[in-house]
């Protein structure tokens, strides 16, 4: 039986720092047996240097060699078009691929007889799944940095202070989406002495909110959006317009807004309107951490770039906020990938079984089908409307 590789290759895409693997992590897939082929340079901008990957006991190879000699690649993101060509049946693809979203990409490595394997599609509510879930690990580094992110675009202190200048009042956030994103920036928002409410769709939120020092914002509307699973369903139009000119009210009286309700594969939902941006006061910010391609959930936020307003409010697109803190997003990374790999692999070869749970999340593609019957209906030219579902984090 030959020894299985397992490679993990170096972003490309613009502004991604974050390495699919640490050095800890060559040592957790080398416990497996396999052998870890790491591309030269591949940590560098997360700071774990091709030094660190040796002595953890990890091949160094250019890209090329490294891609020849796989048998199973980890990236973060989607594998670059250059990188597509190199690729080769019986290989297997692992990483956060959007496939949801990125139909061409599933179309091109089914082809070729790749096995792509996302961790979009874990199931999150099984227990035996938590290690692997990279969604929720990157959800609170997310979280978390938006919080800075909005310090630093604010022009005035968090806590409040009492010098002998004078008394500054504390900020006031408003975090709209509880899930793991917005409770991670409630508790940052809090130990940087902001006042901070919370909102969420689900009532089973209400409590997580509290427990963290907030308050909990309570519509009027008594709109309920819990769906399946803790997940937060989407809501029809009427009960959207409603939230909107309910939540407008809320968020005028707030310095700080971070919106972070998305939801895989689906146009994020709209919870700040233009018109409620031009409510709010001069220095006020927003951090926006749905703005993609897709779209956002505040209008007029454009992702990657900071918006000044008419009326002095700033709009964060806070895209990829997880490349921005690109260590310890990388660390927890590594180890949810390490724990799936893990859960893969068994007597030293990789094993794609989709009568197992997760396995029947995760597997895109094996053989050259298309084997996710959620991505099938996307990425089939032939399929229908799509149909996915998510998360409000």
């Amino acid at each position: 039986m030959s020894t299985l590789r397992i490679a993990v290759v170096k972003e490309t895409a613009a502004h991604e720092r974050r390495v699919a693997l640490d050095p800890d992590g060559v040592k957790r897939l080398q416990a497996l047996g396999a052998q870890v082929l790491i591309e030269v340079g591949a940590g560098a901008a997360a700071w774990f240097d091709d030094e660190s990957y040796r002595t953890a006991g990890a091949r160094l190879l250019e890209r090329a060699e490294l891609l020849a000699e796989a048998d199973l690649v980890l990236s973060v993101g989607p594998p670059a078009d250059d990188v597509l060509g190199m690729l080769r049946a019986g290989q297997s693809w692992l990483g956060l691929l959007a496939p949801l979203t990125n139909p061409e990409l599933v179309r091109a490595l089914t082809d070729r007889g790749v096995t792509m394997i996302s961790l979009d599609g874990l199931p999150r509510t099984l227990t035996r799944a938590q290690s692997m879930d990279a969604l929720s690990s990157q959800a609170s580094a997310a979280g978390y940095k938006a919080v800075l992110v909005a310090a630093e675009h604010y022009d005035r202190f968090f806590p409040m202070l009492m010098t002998a200048a004078g008394t500054s009042k504390p900020a006031a956030v408003l975090v709209l989406g509880a899930g793991v994103a917005g409770l991670q920036a409630i508790g940052t928002a809090r130990r940087l002495g902001a006042v901070v409410s919370g909102y969420d769709v689900r009532p089973a939120a209400r409590e997580e909110v509290k427990s963290l020092g907030a308050k909990f914002v309570e519509l009027k509307a008594g709109i309920a959006g819990a769906g399946e699973g803790g997940y937060a369903r989407e809501l029809s139009s009427e009960e959207r317009h409603a939230q909107q000119q309910e939540l407008a009210e809320h968020i005028a009286r707030h310095d700080i807004v971070i919106t972070t309700a998305q939801v895989p594969g689906r146009v994020p939902p709209v919870l700040v309107t233009a018109d409620t941006v031009a409510r709010m006061r001069p220095g006020s910010v927003i951090v926006d951490l749905a703005a993609s391609r897709l779209g956002g959930n505040v209008e007029g936020s454009v992702p990657g770039e900071t918006v000044l307003t008419g009326n002095g409010v700033r709009l964060v697109g806070a895209a990829n906020l997880p490349a921005r803190l690109a260590t310890s997003a990388s660390q927890a990374l590594s180890r949810n990938m390490a724990a799936l790999v893990q859960h893969l692999v068994r007597d030293g070869e990789l094993v794609i079984d989709l009568d197992d749970e997760i396995q029947r999340g995760v597997v895109i593609s094996h053989g050259g089908q298309i084997v996710s019957s959620a991505v099938a209906a996307v990425a089939t030219p032939t399929a229908g409307a799509t149909s996915s579902e998510g998360q409000a984090s």
